[in-house]
This record gives C-alpha cells, sequence and structure tokens, in this order.
C-alpha cells in the first residue's frame, strides 16, 4: 500500500517540491527563516494561502484581516470538501488529519477512482498515505526553499504566480478526466455571475458561497435520490419473498 500510494503521489511531488521552494524563498525574502517557513508547512499546509501569509506576516496584519483574507483565498475548500463527505465518513482515526490535508492536488488525486482500494481498512491507510505524501513534499520543499533562500540571493518578483498556474491546470486535468463536470460548471457559472453582479473587488465570498449552496442542494438531492432507490429496492425484495 505505501508503495502504491507513493506511485500516485509522484505528479504531485514534482509540483510540490518546486512550489514549496518558491514559498520558502518569498518567505526568506519577508525576513522569516527556516523555522518560520518549515513551521507554516507543517501547520497551515494552504498552498496559496502560505503565499499570502508571507505577505501579511511581513505587514503585520490584524489577526481578523488575516481570518478574513483566509476564508477569502481557501473558500474553494467547502466547496470541494462537500464531495469528500461520503468517501472520509467511515476513515475512523485519520479523518481529522485528512481533512486538515485535502488539498487541490491531493484531492485531484483520490478523486481518481481507477486507483482507490476497496472500502475498509485499506481504503483508510491508501487515503491516508497519499495525503501524508503531498504534506511531506510540500514541507521538504519549503525546507530547501528556505535553506537556499539564506545562502542565495533571489528575484521573488513572480513567484506568488506560480499557485495561480497549478491551479489552472489543476482544474484543466480535472475537466478532462472527471465523468461528472457539473461541479466545474456551477463553479465557474456562479463565478461568472457573482463577478458581473458585485465587481472585480467584492465577488469572490459571494461566489463561493453560493457555489457551496448549490452543490449544497445537489448533494442533498443526490442522497436523497439514492436513498430512495435503495428503499424502493427493499419493497421489492420484501414484495418478492
Amino acid at each position: 500500500m505505501i508503495k502504491k500510494a507513493f506511485v500516485k503521489s509522484l505528479p504531485v511531488m514534482a509540483a510540490y517540491v518546486i512550489l514549496g521552494m518558491g514559498f520558502g524563498i518569498l518567505m526568506d525574502d519577508r525576513g522569516y527563516g527556516p523555522v518560520w517557513s518549515i513551521a507554516c508547512s507543517v501547520l497551515i499546509f494552504a498552498g496559496s494561502m502560505q503565499y499570502v501569509t508571507a505577505d501579511l506576516l511581513a505587514a503585520a496584519a490584524s489577526p481578523l484581516y488575516a481570518a478574513v483574507m483566509t476564508v477569502m483565498v481557501n473558500a474553494r475548500h467547502l466547496f470541494y470538501g462537500i464531495s469528500m463527505l461520503g468517501k472520509y465518513k467511515n476513515m475512523g482515526k485519520f479523518k481529522p488529519y485528512l481533512i486538515f490535508g485535502l488539498t487541490d492536488e491531493t484531492y485531484s488525486l483520490l478523486c481518481d477512482d481507477r486507483d482507490y482500494p476497496a472500502e475498509g481498512k485499506q481504503a483508510e491507510l491508501y487515503c491516508f498515505l497519499v495525503t501524508l505524501f503531498d504534506h511531506a513534499y510540500w514541507v521538504i520543499g519549503t525546507a530547501l526553499g528556505a535553506v537556499l533562500g539564506t545562502l542565495l540571493q533571489f528575484n521573488s518578483q513572480g513567484i506568488d504566480f506560480s499557485m495561480t498556474a497549478l491551479f489552472v491546470t489543476v482544474f484543466i486535468e480535472q475537466w478532462m478526466t472527471a465523468k461528472e463536470r457539473r461541479p466545474a460548471l456551477t463553479g465557474i457559472g456562479a463565478a461568472a455571475v457573482c463577478l458581473l453582479v458585485f465587481g472585480e473587488s467584492r465577488f469572490l465570498i459571494p461566489a463561493m458561497l453560493l457555489i457551496t449552496l448549490l452543490l449544497s442542494v445537489s448533494y442533498r438531492k443526490g442522497e436523497n435520490s439514492h436513498c430512495k432507490g435503495r428503499n424502493d429496492d427493499r419493497k421489492g425484495g420484501d414484495g418478492h419473498e
């Protein structure tokens, strides 16, 4: 299982080590050494939000402002996390860490049912290991970047755009491989509507709230339909008996 999870996570390693290095370099450029950088990657592990964190720390932003900014940047976790409710429902002791470690790329890997093991202990271990490997890649990359930042001089301009480029790549990959594209279309449509209504500087939070609402309603309808189908099957079985 360790080998299977490691092989599955290799594409993420290629991205996370580089992006983690970018974060480490950016933190050093803002005046924070390797200990701070590594601590952020171990305890926060939020990808793009960590890039924003570097600027928040440098600007000595208030906790309230930091909290609002975190919601704005990471609100996307709300709507794709909804789709993991069923898969994470019976994860036992691994569940808290799986929730903490669910990133865009880990989500993409765990949504791929081709390599997903049968339900039970094997599924729990597989999800845990994939998440742990991805987390480790990010921390290792951060450590490398932080050390390099102290030894070499870097121009950090443009480093923060690397996360945007990664998100576009992840979206395209999921679009090409996913059987169900309604969540993606819901996100695009809701974001476009809110952009037109609220404007460029204010659309993000309304868009995320609308996406969460629409996906929650869709999820509940799917669950109700599934339950109804099972109840109909039971009734049919009882009739034959």
